[in-house]
């Protein structure tokens, strides 16, 4: 791919003055402080309108869409009552969009369903000079590039601050955005209060809560809030690994929930129940993890509906709570399909009112973050639906991270129409010739 030229860089801010507050973090918004980078292709417009009118269109919608999503406008700050914590300032200090171009053509990129090193491109004006050393209250919580390609097709990506929303609330903001290009109304009003998630007083932690680590054994975990130091936040680390595809064919989807169900154990497996447990399973075996060790698979649940009383609809903040299935290799060695399956629904069966109040309990006592010993955390992208977004310039074609963070497994949609999966680890080589034996057999 070659170099990506920035057209302009501007800082967009809210069309009218908004009212000046504060948003309270809850503790499963506070270990997300760390920012996420996706990117989604369009076809050239078929409206045929020039660049130049697409990054226009798209300075206005976000100018009007950060009037209801004020706080995307505003900047991290020490809470008032707490200042070893974290809070929103919505002071309408705004985000930072770019445009840019590039001589390639889109089909130069090849597949464009899992993270590569030339997506960097399309986010390489989304970042500060000296960003690691800026304070929080001087960053962005979000930043977004619209690239055109000599072909004319487009890429929009985004990087923005994961503490402010989760994937279900990332769609919602995306929805809005493509109306708002359209020149349509909201689709859905965005609430950003996270009060419905504060940590009880006292904390009563009522169930062991594997899913998390503790602060002492988390390493590199620090951050600098009102001259005191914290360990909520995630970082990422520096992966000397190989970004791996693995496609998953409709029929092997097909055999695998089949084998799970095979000796009457089980009721029901669901796609992800099947695919959730061979990963679990391919995935211990080939990183060598002794017979002995406990491997935890995290996955994410949408707590929405299930906390009391229930989110309100529009919720805008982060209500994924990791899940987890637990077992020794040996015990995924040896037992049978359904057994691992039976523990991946077990992970999501275990989540009820009480036991969501427990983690976030626990978390306001540990401030831990989510579990980082022998474990891994598989996501699946293919939910998300991004797909149906229509934005002025056309409808989105592909959605995929820009890269893929060590001890993270993205399952993603596999080619138009063809029904299968795409499994996408980071692993060396040696390692995921042996998952994909094991994924196979």
């Amino acid at each position: 791919m070659e170099g990506v030229k920035l057209v302009e860089k501007v800082v967009i801010v809210p069309e009218m003055p908004t009212n000046r507050r504060r948003i309270f973090l809850s503790n499963l918004d506070l270990p997300l402080v760390a920012y996420q980078e996706s990117v989604s292709f369009y076809d050239p417009p078929e409206n045929k309108i020039s660049f130049s009118e697409s990054y226009n269109t798209l300075y206005r919608a976000l100018r009007s869409l950060l009037v209801p999503y004020d706080f995307f406008a505003g900047r991290l700050v020490p809470a008032l009552e707490d200042n070893s914590r974290l809070e929103i300032d919505c002071n309408g200090a705004g985000i930072v969009v770019a445009a840019a171009r590039t001589d390639s053509r889109l089909s130069q990129l090849g597949g464009l369903f899992a993270p590569k090193p030339d997506l960097k491109h399309l986010v390489a004006f989304l970042r500060e000079e000296g960003e690691d050393e800026m304070e929080f209250k001087d960053k962005p919580l979000l930043y977004i590039q619209l690239t055109q390609f000599g072909c004319g097709s487009l890429a929009l990506a985004s990087r923005y601050n994961h503490c402010v929303l989760d994937g279900a609330a990332a769609r919602d903001f995306e929805k809005n955005l493509a109306a708002f290009t359209r020149g349509d109304d909201l689709v859905i009003v965005p609430n950003p209060d996270r009060t419905i998630f504060k940590a009880r007083n006292p904390p009563r932690i009522s169930h062991p809560h594997h899913e998390y680590s503790r602060p002492s054994e988390i390493r590199d975990n620090l951050f600098s809030v009102g001259g005191k130091r914290c360990t909520n936040v995630m970082h990422s680390r520096t992966s000397h690994n190989t970004t791996h595809l693995i496609h998953i064919p409709p029929q092997r989807i097909a055999s695998l929930k089949m084998a799970a169900l095979k000796d009457g154990n089980l009721k029901k497996c669901t796609t992800f129940h099947a695919i959730a447990a061979k990963v679990w399973k391919a995935r211990s075996i080939a990183t060598k993890i002794h017979d002995e060790v406990c491997s935890t698979m995290l996955f994410p649940v949408d707590v929405r509906r299930i906390v009391v009383p229930p989110v309100p609809i529009g919720f805008a903040g982060n209500a994924l709570v990791p899940g987890f299935a637990r077992a020794s290799v040996r015990e995924l060695k040896d037992k049978e399909d359904s057994y691992i399956v039976r523990k991946v629904q077990e992970g999501v069966e275990r989540f009820d009112d009480e036991y969501v109040r427990s983690g976030i309990d626990w978390l306001e006592v540990h401030r831990g973050r989510p579990c980082n010993e022998n474990s891994f955390s598989l996501v699946a992208w293919f939910r998300l639906g991004l797909e149906e977004d229509v934005f002025s310039w056309g409808k989105l074609k592909y959605a995929t991270p820009v890269v893929l963070k060590p001890g993270l497994v993205f399952l993603l949609p596999g080619l138009e129409g063809d029904g299968g999966l795409n499994i996408c680890l980071d692993l060396p080589d040696d390692q995921v010739d042996e998952f994909h034996r094991l994924l196979m057999e």
